[in-house]
């Protein structure tokens, strides 16, 4: 591949080939993809990219697969203008990128799974796996289906129903462990070296996340060929932030837009914000918690990708902050209430923490803001179980309607 060089350490800075490894055999540290920018630019450009498919695969040039076969459909969502919302947060330039209607599975997990998958099979990987906490599961099922590869799905135990419905019916093998996020990700860590399958967000994880960048670059091209002055983007492991930030860059790198003045914000839920704390106490490291939330999918105790995300936020100039589990679900029926978009509780956060900063005036209400909503709500409706109202119950009569419904309108 002219366009990749192969993979470095984001430690240590060794170079490895461009092979299925996530890990530097020196100092442990987190491999990432390195592309050639200059053999980039020269094959680019913004024509070209509007030729392209409805799809995340219009950016292929900036992505590390030669010949996409997975997941032809993700991406492209909507950019969506949020007046309503707007006016009731006091900003007047905000935009929706939402990622609830996304293909086939309705979260941005689509987009780095087809990313992923379609090299896994360029490596020649007949089997599919993930650790996850519920959109990963849903997207890997659903890929793997259309891929005709062997999957296996691993899982926290206690995770929403629709969501552990939404992986068998498109019949994996999903494994339900007993223990938290972080205990499903290690025994996957253990099985990906046993079994040598092609773990998307573990063996596969540096070509995985490199799919998260075309959120960005749809962002852009999206807004006219610019970048937002601020953007608000929930965090379990951090890898969505980060990569959302180097997608914007590249974007400069390349020669498709000419600055990038974003703010980076990154909402995390109180009950599991180890990142957010961090950042709040100024520290440049991450303690793990215990998830205690109902924000199932970004309950990441142990960010992967933390650290990083502390640094993102540093150099953009950007920041974090939490939303408590009440705040998630008002924020869930504000959005609703508004723009129409049910999203799930990781959408939740985002309004929630994006209200705060509007608030305390971190976005100026004339800024460009774009904010993230990643999933579904129809994913996580027994969350909202309690906290909407019941429907009016009549008979079928004209005076019932009026009695029991128009009386009280």
């Amino acid at each position: 591949m002219a366009k990749v060089k192969g993979l470095r350490c984001r430690e240590c800075g060794r170079d490895y080939p461009l092979e299925p490894i996530h890990v530097c055999e020196f100092c442990f540290g987190p491999l990432e993809v390195v592309y050639d920018y200059d053999q980039i630019k020269s094959n680019v450009s913004r024509d070209k990219i509007q030729k392209g498919p409805p799809s995340l695969w219009r950016y292929l040039d900036l992505l590390p697969v030669d010949e996409p076969s997975v997941g032809l459909s993700a991406g492209f969502t909507p950019l969506k203008r949020a007046e309503r919302l707007g006016e009731a947060l006091g900003l007047r330039n905000l935009y929706i990128k939402d990622d609830s209607v996304n293909h086939p599975t309705l979260s941005f997990k689509d987009r780095v799974v087809s990313v992923a998958l379609s090299k896994a099979k360029e490596f020649g990987f007949d089997t599919g796996a993930c650790a996850s906490t519920g959109n990963l599961a849903n997207s890997v099922a659903s890929h793997c289906a259309q891929a005709g590869m062997n999957c296996f799905v691993f899982i926290p135990a206690n995770l929403e129903t629709q969501k552990i419905i939404g992986s068998l019916v498109f019949e994996p093998t999903v494994v339900a462990v007993e223990g938290t996020y972080d205990d499903v990700n290690r025994l996957c860590s253990e099985i990906a070296s046993d079994q040598g399958w092609a773990f998307v967000n573990i063996n596969i994880r540096p070509f995985y996340a490199e799919g998260s960048k075309t959120l960005a670059f749809e962002v852009v091209e999206q807004l006219g060929w610019k970048a937002p002055d601020a953007v608000v983007v929930p965090a379990a492991s951090g890898s969505l932030y980060t990569k959302i930030w180097k997608g914007l860059k590249e974007m400069k790198e390349v020669g498709l837009i000419n600055e990038v003045k974003t703010r980076m914000y990154g909402a995390q839920a109180e009950g599991c914000s180890p990142i957010a704390t961090a950042w709040a106490e100024g520290r440049d490291f991450i303690k793990p918690v215990r998830p205690d939330t109902i924000a199932k999918s970004i309950a990441i105790g142990n960010p992967a990708d933390g650290i990083y995300a502390l640094q993102t936020a540093k150099e953009s100039g950007g920041g974090w902050e939490t939303a408590t589990d009440g705040e998630i679900i008002e924020a869930m029926k504000l959005l609703a209430e508004t723009e129409g978009i049910f999203t799930e509780t990781a959408g939740g956060t985002t309004v929630a923490v994006l209200k705060k900063l509007a608030e305390r005036g971190q976005i100026d209400p004339d800024e460009l803001v774009v904010v993230f909503i990643t999933g579904n709500g129809y994913k996580t409706l027994e969350v909202l179980q309690d906290e909407v109202r019941e429907p009016v119950r009549i008979s079928a009569t004209l005076k019932d309607f009026k009695d029991k419904v128009l009386a009280k309108v």
